[in-house]
């Protein structure tokens, strides 16, 4: 797994959903998301949002999102 650098919260969702996450429910900001294998993950960021490096590690340990999928 690579380095992971602050990155924007619409760009991450959007690599989410290339993977195969869908959005179950969203209600402002918050939205709850489904991968099938996984357990389904809230992602409440604004799409705006600069998400830094330590939560960026740990949405990919929830996820299985890698740097190379942005």
């Amino acid at each position: 797994m690579g380095v992971w650098t602050s990155t924007k919260a619409r760009r991450v969702l959007a690599a989410l959903l290339r993977k195969g996450w869908v959005q179950k429910r969203q209600t402002g900001s918050h939205r709850l998301l489904a991968c099938h294998g996984w357990p389904d993950f809230p992602f409440a960021f604004h799409d705006n949002e600069e998400i830094g490096p330590p939560m960026m590690a740990r949405i990919a340990r929830r996820t299985g999102l890698t740097p190379d999928d942005l």
